[in-house]
């Protein structure tokens, strides 16, 4: 069972992102703040989910949360700035739009940059440790899976319905067949060169 809280007197705010590792579209990032003393025994880290899971717990994550928000940061941005930072501007983006400003932010991973001087925690799989961040998974995994769905439609070749711009084997080698699109990230584009296509 995840934890509710890392504390018991703040406001804590979930973040986490999907969409990091992709060789296209963009990264998004989510916000999350739970009520207090929160129990939802399905809910978990996001790649743990099903497809059917993830969609049904969006809709109670939105309807239970104190507040949420999901930010975007297209493909372009990121390699502009990189992906690091790109994933931290996402969520800086989910934060700011918040209702409520949360106290303590709880974010997965190892890195992140300080947001409006609120003390926040760096937790390494903490989708898989704090009801908040697997929230936040949640959201930001659908969202993202939503909008390559769209995207899939008018570039069908990448087969991003079912990869989702993921460096899946299949992806890799269309890109390399018949090269790449407006949404592929060409600071990734080494990711497909130097890899072996068995």
């Amino acid at each position: 069972m995840l934890r509710s809280s890392f504390t018991d007197h703040l406001i804590e705010a979930g973040c986490d992102e999907a969409g990091r590792g992709c060789l296209a579209g963009p990264v998004f990032a989510a916000a999350v703040i739970l009520p207090n003393d929160y129990c939802n025994s399905d809910l978990n880290d996001s790649k743990k989910l099903s497809s059917a899971q993830r969609d049904k717990l969006r809709k109670i994550i939105e309807n239970d949360a104190v507040s949420w928000a999901v930010a975007m940061v297209d493909n372009l941005e990121i390699d502009r700035i990189n992906i690091l930072n790109a994933s931290i501007l996402a969520m800086h983006n989910a934060l700011a739009q918040l209702i409520y400003l949360p106290e303590l932010i709880l974010v997965d991973g190892n890195r992140f940059k300080p947001y409006q001087n609120i003390q926040h925690h760096c937790i390494v799989k903490g989708d898989g440790l704090f009801l908040s961040i697997a929230a936040a998974s949640v959201l930001a995994k659908t969202r993202r899976d939503e909008y390559m769905m769209k995207l899939h439609e008018s570039y069908p070749d990448y087969n991003w319905s079912r990869n989702k711009g993921y460096p899946t084997l299949e992806h890799r080698k269309r890109i390399l067949q018949i090269g790449s699109s407006p949404f592929h990230r060409k600071t990734f584009a080494v990711q497909v060169k130097e890899s072996r296509l068995k």
